[in-house]
Parts: C-alpha cells; structure tokens; sequence
C-alpha cells in the first residue's frame, strides 16, 4: 500500500511541473489553445483524479 501512494505522489508532483511548464507553453504559442486544448483539459483532469487517489491512499496510509 505504501508503494502505491508512493507512485501516485510522484505522479502527481510529475503531473503539475508538467502542467506548471506545459499550459503557458501552450497559451503562448499561436493556435496553441484551439490545437491543444483536449491535452490541457485530459492533464487536468488526471491532476484532479491524482489529487483525489493521493487523498483516498493517505487515509489507508495514516
């Protein structure tokens, strides 16, 4: 169990630098928006999905 909230932390901290560096990439670039706007909302939402899992695998954990 403890493994698992491990890899999902590293996921979620890999996620937002990825987030963190990748959507004003993205805002920047021209027609960046219209071309990737599925990727920045999937990324979003895995973020969302880690947070909750990290939050569900703590309470196991504690």
């Amino acid at each position: 169990m403890i493994l698992a909230f491990q890899l999902s932390v590293f996921a979620l901290v890999a996620i937002s630098f990825l987030l963190v560096v990748g959507v004003p990439v993205v805002l920047a670039s021209p027609d960046g928006w219209s071309t990737s706007k599925n990727a920045v909302f999937s990324g979003a939402s895995l973020w969302i999905a880690l947070v909750f899992l990290v939050g569900v695998l703590n309470s196991f954990i504690s």
